[in-house]
C-alpha cells in the first residue's frame, strides 16, 4: 500500500466521519440536559433537501447551508413542543419524527432528483496545505469539514470548563434539583434540543452540499440511527465521539479500498462492514450495563414537569 493511497484513506475517513460529529455532537447535548431525540435521522434528511433545494433556487451555498440548519432547527422545535412541553414520549415522539421527517424529505425533494450542483469546494489552508500527507489529509478540505472540528472544541470546552455546561449537566441528572436552585429545566432543554437540530441540519447540508452535491431519497444512509449509536458508544464525551466518528468513516472507506483489491468478498457483504461493527461495539458496551448507567444522564428520556 502506497503513501498517495493512504493520503487518500485517512482523507476521506476525515470526510466521512464529518456528519456523524456534527449529528452526535448535537445529540450528546440533547441527551446531557435529558432529552432522548430518536428523529436524528428525519432531521437529517430533511437539513439535506432544504439545503440542495435552496441551494438550487438561490445558487448560494452560503444561504443554503443557513436553509438547513433552519429546517434542522423547525424539526427540532416540533420534537421539544411534543416531549417538553406536552411531556410525550420521547422515544415515540422521536420515532414519529424520523418517520415523519423521512416522508417529507422524500416529497419535497422529488422534483430534484438527478439535478447536478457545483459543491462546495476543498478549501486549501496556505502553506499547511502543501506539507507532505498531513497537508492533503488535514489542510485541504472544505469548509464544513473545519466548522464540525471546531464546534467539537466549542462543545468539548462548554462540559469541561463553562458554568453552562455545568448547568445543562445538572438538568439532565435531576431536573428536580436543578429547578429548585433557579435553573430554567424547560428553557434549556429547549435550547439543547433547538442545538441538536442545528448540528442535524447541518450535517444535512454536509451531506447534499459537500459530501455528495445531489440530492437522492434516503441519501442518509442510516446516519442518523449510527450517531445516536456513537454517543452511546462514547459514554457521552465529546472526544470519544470524535474517535469514534473517524473510526466509522474509516470501516466506512475500507470496504471501498478493500473492493479494488484481490480481497475477494460480495461487495455488498463489505457494504456491510460499518454497520457490523456498530452493532458489534454496541453489544460488547451493552454488556456491562453498571458502567452504561453511570455514564447515561439520569433523567434521559423521563419527562419534566413543572410545579405549578
Amino acid at each position: 500500500m502506497d503513501i498517495d493511497l493512504i493520503t487518500n484513506i485517512l482523507y476521506a475517513t476525515i470526510r466521512t466521519g464529518t456528519p456523524l460529529i456534527l449529528i452526535a455532537l448535537g445529540e450528546m447535548v440533547c441527551e446531557k440536559s435529558g432529552v432522548l431525540n430518536l428523529g436524528q435521522e428525519g432531521m437529517l434528511l430533511v437539513g439535506a433537501v432544504i439545503g440542495f433545494i435552496a441551494a438550487t433556487v438561490t445558487g448560494n451555498l452560503f444561504i443554503a447551508v443557513w436553509f438547513a440548519i433552519f429546517a434542522g432547527m423547525l424539526m427540532a422545535l416540533l420534537f421539544g413542543f411534543l416531549a417538553i412541553s406536552l411531556a410525550s414520549n420521547q422515544v415515540a415522539t422521536g420515532l414519529a419524527l424520523t418517520i415523519f421527517g423521512t416522508g417529507l424529505s422524500a416529497f419535497l425533494g422529488s422534483n430534484y432528483v438527478g439535478i447536478g450542483l457545483d459543491g462546495m469546494q476543498p478549501l486549501a489552508i496556505p502553506l499547511l496545505s502543501d506539507l507532505p500527507v498531513i497537508g492533503k489529509v488535514l489542510f485541504q478540505h472544505d469548509p464544513l469539514v473545519y466548522v464540525a472540528l471546531t464546534l467539537f472544541a466549542l462543545v468539548f470546552w462548554l462540559f469541561k470548563y463553562s458554568r453552562l455546561g455545568l448547568k445543562i449537566r445538572a438538568v439532565g441528572e435531576n431536573p428536580e434539583a436543578a429547578n429548585a436552585i433557579g435553573i430554567n429545566v424547560q428553557l434549556l432543554r429547549y435550547a439543547a434540543v433547538l442545538f441538536g437540530g442545528a448540528m442535524t441540519g447541518l450535517a444535512g447540508a454536509y451531506l447534499s452540499l459537500a459530501y455528495t452535491p445531489m440530492w437522492s431519497e434516503g441519501m442518509s444512509a442510516g446516519r442518523g440511527w449510527i450517531a445516536l449509536a456513537l454517543v452511546v458508544f462514547a459514554s457521552w464525551k465529546a472526544e470519544r465521539i470524535l474517535l469514534g466518528a473517524y473510526l466509522f468513516g474509516f470501516a466506512s472507506i475500507l470496504h471501498l479500498v478493500l473492493q479494488g483489491t484481490r480481497f475477494e468478498v460480495p461487495p455488498n457483504i463489505m457494504a456491510m462492514l460499518p454497520y457490523v461493527a456498530t452493532i458489534v461495539v454496541l453489544v460488547w458496551l451493552s454488556s456491562d450495563a453498571v458502567k452504561t448507567r453511570l455514564s447515561a444522564p439520569k433523567s434521559i428520556g423521563r419527562p419534566y414537569r413543572p410545579m405549578s
